[in-house]
């Protein structure tokens, strides 16, 4: 029996997927992966030869602070998802505090629009959650285009900020979907600001440090234990954080 021809056969890569790695080739047919196995001898219209390469699936970005609108100079929807197709990111996650920030379905629908042909990778927009649109973000998170809810604890760029526990308190039980935060403590960083210089990178890292999202996480821990909600905490990058999410999987991720 004839083997099936294809539009295009990617042969002797290294492929890798969520069970394994191996030498293996790849069948396309009308954009799409037909088959995956030894096609060596099967017609196609094109070849690629991948010996000595690595095929990994594309990933997903759930994280990117494209700037547009506000300040597409410095990067804007067509721009940042192009740079995630070359990087081989097949789906990113976009971030809403942007100018103005995504914070109600007129924010939210604007950006689908924007999207719409320009984008260069499936795509969806985080909501942000700000000290008055609780009451909307039940409906918000599960609007077309949108992946969730994102809560800034701390100040970041733009002017999104949920900073009380009271506040947060209100987004953790208006919402269904598991939250995300950007967990450091507010009052800390503004109690800390002489630590900046300008013009020195490096003393962010003194201004911003290990105990201002350690102080965060621990009230962020305590409030989805109270309200029985799942959250997501961004940017953990210490031993002693990951300690204070460990034993209270799969609430907190």
């Amino acid at each position: 029996m004839a083997q099936a021809s294809y539009d295009c056969v990617i042969r002797g890569g290294e492929l890798v997927t969520a069970e394994k790695s191996g030498k293996a080739d790849i069948g396309l047919r009308n954009g799409r992966i037909a088959a995956v196995g030894e096609l060596g001898r099967a017609p196609a219209a094109a070849t690629l030869d991948a010996k000595g390469l690595t095929i990994l699936p594309g990933a997903i970005d759930s994280q990117v602070h494209f700037r547009e609108p506000g300040a597409p100079h410095k990067e804007d929807l067509e721009s940042g998802s192009l740079a995630a197709v070359m990087g081989g990111i097949t789906a990113v996650f976009e971030m809403p505090n942007t100018s103005p920030p995504t914070t109600n379905a007129e924010a939210l629908a604007d950006k689908m629009r924007r999207a719409q042909g320009r984008m260069h990778c499936d795509y969806a927009f985080y909501v942000g959650a700000d000290a008055t649109n609780h009451a909307q973000l039940g409906q918000l998170e599960n609007a077309p285009g949108a992946c969730g809810v994102k809560v800034f604890m701390g100040s970041s760029t733009g002017s999104l900020l949920v900073a009380e526990d009271a506040q947060l308190a209100r987004v953790l039980r208006a919402t269904k979907r598991r939250a995300a935060f950007h967990s450091e403590d507010e009052a800390r960083l503004s109690a800390r600001k002489h630590k900046r210089r300008a013009g020195d990178v490096l003393s962010h890292v003194t201004w911003r440090d290990a105990a201002t999202a350690q102080q965060a996480t621990r009230r962020l821990v305590r409030l989805a234990e109270r309200c029985r909600h799942p959250v997501h905490v961004l940017h953990v990058s210490t031993a002693a954080e990951m300690r204070l999410l460990a034993p209270l999987k799969p609430l907190v991720s």
